[in-house]
């Protein structure tokens, strides 16, 4: 008998059974030549809390990773220093002198939208500030390019029963907090699935609740309100994943807008026990600044980071087990800098670098502790792996950015300047000739930088002096040496662009007069 012939139709076979599953990547890719894109959002996430920037304590090997295998960010910064202005205008494009929403506002008139309970049985007190229907959003331009369009997390750009929500506002999927406030809790009463709330088995317990009279700070029986049953980043992350699957036929884009870290710490117990052995003991948090006490607020702080490290992680598994991995952009950024309130120990972590943690210097700031983030690319054959930018970039250039790499159907002006040459080190980069910070809260602040100078005002709302500063970011990046006495001519610049840049706000709490009256000039 002939052993080579004999084992032919056997080895034919395993060849065609090679062949018809072992290129599954490229099928799709084929399929869909378009790239999959996922922007992945983090919360409050310090620029030093990561350890492709340096820290030494939390641990995130997989967000690490993407930096290892794409490129990583030295110079980005978010649009503002809180949340849904940031959110704004990284789906607008737009520099937050000319955006709608250029400060948090929980659009009080309603009611009393800080009541949890109250917004529990009325669902018209939840919600931010509606944006205007008629505003265009990145998704949207997506969308007419053919893509799917999925989001979870936290919205904050509308409220129920309005056309602002992410259903009406170009997603075609949405599963997660419609309100920041709701936000305020990790074990929340309701989640919404596109337009509907979902009910989960949680107690109410209200943010800002304390330890029971008389509770024993040291027992973590005493703790136990603040641990309930369904977790909420749990439930979102295998929607993202069900709609990854479902959705994989056509290219698609996904807003990953995690709530994590911002507070309340609330942590899986896994990795709040992993922390405990590895920093030992601590100081229990008794919510004196802010949201829910916790034992052990630095262990639970980093078990926050490491869980939403952890499923990025998972993440990048189920794009390579569906075959989409090759051919999916992800980019990875923070809405701001670090918080000062809720038990977070910024010092600690060295959460911001070289930049400063103390309150002033973080998150509601307009330095860089306060809007310069992390931002990490990784898109496989395309983004060379393990590489750097100095490149100085901005959220509001993500829009114009997907814009050149995919030309959308209409034109739509933003403030921004695609990063794609960057990104894929293909031509020249175009530079801004500024970026635009304009913040209402706080006392009234704005920014500008220009190259490596830094102009700061701050107190233009409140009844302080208002201050005049200027850095030199190169040697100076944690802006401790005013030089605005010795640098007249930059001030002068910064006078013009303000006046040129600023468009008076639609909504009075956001108006900065000092601004709109030409103040900025003295």
């Amino acid at each position: 008998m002939n052993i080579k012939h004999s084992l032919l139709p056997t080895l034919l076979f395993l060849l065609t059974l090679m062949l018809g599953c072992a290129p599954k990547e490229k099928e799709i890719t084929q399929q869909n030549p378009k790239p999959n894109i996922i922007y992945i959002l983090a919360d409050d996430l310090g620029y030093g809390e990561l350890g492709a920037y340096g820290q030494q304590k939390i641990e995130t090997p997989h967000i690490d990773a993407l930096a290892k295998n794409g490129m990583l960010f030295t110079q980005h910064y978010s649009s503002a220093p809180v949340c849904a202005p940031a959110r704004y205008m990284l789906l607008t494009g737009k520099h937050s002198g000319h955006a709608y929403i250029r400060g948090n506002d929980e659009w009080n008139e309603r009611g009393d939208v800080w009541d949890y309970r109250a917004m529990a049985h009325d669902s018209t007190l939840e919600g931010q500030r509606p944006i205007p229907s008629n505003t265009v959003l990145l998704p949207q331009r997506l969308q007419e390019k053919g893509y799917r369009t999925g989001m979870i997390g936290k919205w904050g750009l509308g409220a129920p029963h309005t056309d602002a929500i992410p259903t009406k506002m170009g997603f075609d999927f949405f599963y997660g907090y419609n309100c920041q406030r709701q936000a305020h809790t990790y074990y929340p009463l309701h989640l919404y699935h596109n337009e509907n709330r979902v009910h989960l088995q949680n107690d109410t317990i209200a943010p800002r609740t304390k330890l029971t009279k008389g509770a024993d700070p040291n027992n973590p029986d005493s703790y136990a309100n603040f641990t309930l049953k369904e977790y909420p980043p749990d439930i979102m992350f295998d929607q993202m994943l069900g709609f990854i699957s479902k959705e994989k036929k056509a290219p698609f884009f996904f807003y990953w807008a995690t709530p994590i870290p911002h507070n309340p710490i609330q942590a899986p117990e896994r990795w709040v026990d992993y922390y405990k052995e590895k920093f030992g003991a601590e100081e229990p948090y008794l919510g004196d600044k802010g949201y829910f006490p916790h034992q052990n607020p630095r262990a639970g702080y980093a078990a926050m980071i490491s869980y939403l490290d952890e499923n990025i992680g998972k993440l990048v598994a189920h794009l390579k087990q569906e075959g989409l991995y090759e051919n999916t952009l992800i980019l990875f950024s923070s809405d701001n800098g670090v918080t000062y309130s809720g038990g977070t120990d910024g010092a600690y972590f060295n959460s911001s670098g070289p930049f400063g943690e103390a309150y002033g210097k973080g998150k509601g700031f307009v330095y860089e502790g306060g809007i310069r983030v992390p931002m990490l690319a990784s898109w496989p054959n395309h983004i060379a792996a393990g590489s750097h930018t100095n490149h100085i970039s901005v959220q509001y250039d993500v829009f114009a950015t997907l814009d050149d790499l995919l030309k959308f159907e209409e034109e739509t002006p933003t403030d921004g300047i695609s990063f794609l040459p960057t990104l894929l080190n293909t031509s020249e980069q175009k530079v801004h000739d500024f970026l635009y910070w304009e913040f209402p809260e706080y006392g009234g602040q704005v920014a500008l930088r220009i190259g490596d100078w830094k102009v700061i005002r701050q107190h233009l709302k409140d009844d302080k002096a208002p201050t005049l500063e200027l850095y030199n970011l190169s040697t100076d990046p944690a802006e401790t040496k005013n030089v605005a006495d010795k640098h007249p001519e930059v001030i002068a610049q910064a006078a013009e662009i303000f006046k040129k840049e600023h468009e008076n706000a639609t909504t009075e709490r956001f108006r900065i007069p000092a601004i709109e009256n030409g103040l900025l000039s003295n």
